[in-house]
C-alpha cells in the first residue's frame, strides 16, 4: 500500500551498530518504514547501494539488519548490470527506498545512465517512501557540499532536484560542511538549505519540509537562508526526538 502523499525523508543517520549484530536500524529508518503505512505483511524495502559501488558485503550486512527489523530487504545493485530490464516494475514491488551514503557523484551519474533517476522520481509521486543517509540525502535536492571528488568539499549542483532546496550533511561532525553551506548559500550557487546534524532527517511531503526529526539527544535540524545579496543565515528548526 502505498504512502498517501509523495514522500522522502531525507537525514544523517537511520542505521546504528547493533547489539549482536554490524547494523540494525535505528528510529529514523524505522520511522521511515512505518511512513510506508504496511499492514497485514512484511514491509518490503529496496536498499541501493550505489554511492559504495554496491558492496556485496554491506548488502549483506544490511538485509540482516532488515531481518531483525521485520522487514524484507531487496538490493537494486547497478554492477555489473541492473537486476532486470525493468527497473520501474523492481521499485514499484517496493514500500520503501533507502540508498547508502557514499559518493553523491557517482551515484548520480550511474542512475542516469540507467534512467533510473527518472524510475525514482515515478515511484516517488506513485507513494514509494524515498529515504537514505548522507549521499542518500543530498540525491534528493539540488545539491550541497559533497566530498566525492576528494578531501576538500566541493558543491555539487546537478541532483535530482525533487526537492528545490540545497542539502548539508553531517552538519556537526565534519566542521568543513557549515562554512561551505553557508559559502555555497550566500553567493546563490544553491538555494535555501536544509541541514542534519548526525542522527537527525528531514520529513518532506511533496517538496514541502513537514517536520524536523532526531534520533540523539541534542542533535539539531537547520535552514540556512539568503536573506540579502552576500548573505547567509542558519535558524535552528524544532525537532521531535523519536
Amino acid at each position: 500500500m502505498p504512502a498517501e502523499q509523495p514522500t522522502i525523508l531525507a537525514t544523517s543517520g537511520g542505521l546504528r551498530r547493533g547489539h549482536r549484530t554490524d547494523l540494525e536500524f535505528a528510529p529514523l529508518l524505522t520511522y521511515a518504514v512505518e511512513l510506508a503505512g504496511v499492514a497485514g505483511r512484511r514491509p518490503k524495502l529496496c536498499h541501493i547501494g550505489t554511492a559504495l559501488g554496491d558492496q556485496r558485503g554491506f548488502n549483506a550486512t544490511f538485509a540482516e539488519a532488515g531481518e531483525i527489523a521485520g522487514v524484507e530487504v531487496v538490493h537494486l545493485n547497478l554492477f555489473p548490470m541492473p537486476p532486470t530490464a525493468d527497473l520501474l516494475d523492481y521499485v514499484l514491488s517496493c514500500d520503501v527506498v533507502w540508498v547508502g551514503g557514499g559518493s553523491v557523484a557517482n551515484l548520480l551519474a550511474v542512475w542516469r545512465v540507467h534512467g533510473l533517476d527518472s524510475v525514482l522520481r515515478e515511484a516517488w509521486l506513485r507513494g514509494v517512501v524515498l529515504t537514505g543517509v548522507s549521499a542518500g540525502s543530498l540525491c534528493w535536492h539540488v545539491g550541497g557540499p559533497t566530498d566525492s571528488f576528494g578531501p576538500e568539499l566541493r558543491i555539487v549542483t546537478d541532483g535530482l532536484g525533487f526537492l528545490p532546496f540545497g542539502n548539508g550533511v553531517h552538519f556537526d561532525s565534519e566542521a568543513a560542511r557549515r562554512p561551505a553551506v553557508l559559502g555555497a548559500v550566500a553567493n546563490g550557487v544553491i538555494p535555501d538549505t536544509y541541514c542534519t546534524d548526525d542522527g537527525t532527517g528531514l520529513l518532506y511531503h511533496g517538496t514541502e519540509p513537514v517536520e524536523a526529526l532526531a534520533e540523539r539527544k541534542n542533535a539539531g535540524v537547520y535552514l540556512v537562508r539568503r536573506e540579502d545579496e552576500g548573505t547567509a543565515v542558519e535558524h535552528a528548526l524544532d525537532v521531535r526526538r523519536l
